[in-house]
């Protein structure tokens, strides 16, 4: 009887032990991993037990069971799939309500307004996100876009310059659907804050501004493809306010030189469209010549009238708003102004002064040539008004 009270005793002390032991693991911080950190990747699917397991030989937890024990106590929690980073001793607790919550490790990416789908793989590539060629061959695919653009080609002018928080190895497939997802509920936004589009005769919508240039005008082009749909003209014609200005502000007026160019007939004779037929085939190397303006490209809108095939980059909110509500104005060029800004104008010739006063400003000079001097004073000499004694000698004579 002695025996069997010493077995039960050894057993209550061996099962309290053993709770005891059980609440210092998953109460009392652990770190069995080196000072810089230690990441861990919980797949889809796994079991309490397995991330436990993940936990333990990482060196994050003190117990696995006391980690599946802790788990199982709260069964409305799940334990989310990803990678996690951890950096400084936590409890057993800590861990379970980070993996619960999916506190998985993200680091910020920016994608600029007006970044093309090529500048957007190479910033992925140099922030060792994924190779360069995985995120161009993602963003080649238009099906994630088919529903709002049929016509559109690519994602490029779809995928919305934001600041997006992405794990060490992201999908890029799984990226584009989460810039494209974007662009859809800032477009929702912006749409229905925004008059709908200007209507021509023939019946096809176009935006109500499109392109411009800072060139000489065109009368041959052609006013927009027939096979562009609405959407993506609005959102080409963004594309290109986007990359001719920095100024939010002027953004209205840029769209309205454009559109007003298009109406007009007139080729739009944008620098950045031939840019961007270049740098798709890869044969942009940093400046534009006077020579690539004849570039073979769909994209050369001083080859070929109307909107390009296309957007040329990534327009941000503001842009998107000035191509859906473009300024009214008459004028159909601009030239820059050297301080980030432009000089507009309505007619070739006021263009064209606009043009000597960007190239004064280049040179150091001011925008306008000082006034003329004014005329030397006359060489005559002054007659001296007659004496009133000359002047009656004069009378005398007359009479």
């Amino acid at each position: 009887m002695k025996y069997f009270l010493y077995l039960i005793l050894a057993i209550v002390l061996a099962a309290g032990g053993y709770a005891a032991w059980m609440w210092y693991s998953i109460t009392q911080p652990y770190q069995d991993f080196p000072k810089e950190g230690v990441f861990v990747d919980v797949p889809h699917g796994a079991s309490q037990r397995y991330v436990g397991y993940l936990l333990k030989r990482n060196g994050v937890v003190r117990s696995k069971l006391a980690f599946e024990i802790y788990a199982r106590r709260h069964p409305k929690r799940t334990l989310q799939a990803g990678e996690y980073f951890f950096d400084h001793p936590m409890t057993g607790r800590e861990v379970f309500w980070k993996v619960a919550a999916g506190q998985i490790y993200e680091q910020p990416f920016i994608v600029r307004e007006g970044e093309t789908i090529f500048d957007i793989a190479r910033d992925l590539e140099a922030g060792k996100f994924m190779p360069a060629g995985d995120f161009l061959f993602a963003a080649s695919d238009p099906s994630l876009i088919r529903d709002f653009a049929p016509e559109a080609r690519t994602l490029e002018g779809f995928l919305f310059p934001a600041t997006y928080e992405l794990p060490r190895h992201p999908v890029a497939s799984e990226l584009t659907a989460q810039m494209v997802h974007k662009f859809k509920d800032e477009w929702k936004t912006i749409a229905s804050s925004d008059p709908p589009p200007q209507t021509v005769s023939s019946g096809r919508e176009i935006p109500k501004a499109s392109h411009d240039s800072k060139g000489q005008a065109n009368s041959n082009g052609a006013a927009g493809s027939a096979s562009h749909g609405p959407r993506l003209q609005m959102v080409t014609l963004a594309s290109l306010v986007e990359r001719e200005t920095p100024k939010p502000e002027e953004r209205p007026m840029v769209a309205s030189v454009f559109g007003n160019r298009l109406r007009k007939g007139m080729r739009l004779q944008c620098d950045p469209t031939v840019i961007y037929g270049m740098e798709r085939l890869g044969q942009y190397k940093g400046t534009l010549s006077g020579k690539d303006l004849s570039f073979d490209s769909p994209y050369n809108t001083y080859e070929h009238g109307g909107l390009p095939p296309g957007p040329i980059g990534n327009p941000g909110e503001a842009s998107l708003r000035a191509a859906l509500h473009p300024a009214e104005t008459s004028f159909l060029y601009f030239v820059a102004n050297t301080q980030g800004g432009h000089f507009f104008s309505s007619t070739l010739a006021e263009h064209n002064r606009n043009v000597v006063k960007y190239r004064r400003l280049l040179a150091g000079l001011p925008a306008d040539p000082p006034p003329p001097p004014p005329p030397p004073p006359s060489a005559k000499k002054r007659q001296a008004k007659p004496s009133a004694h000359a002047q009656k000698q004069h009378k005398g004579k007359a009479q």
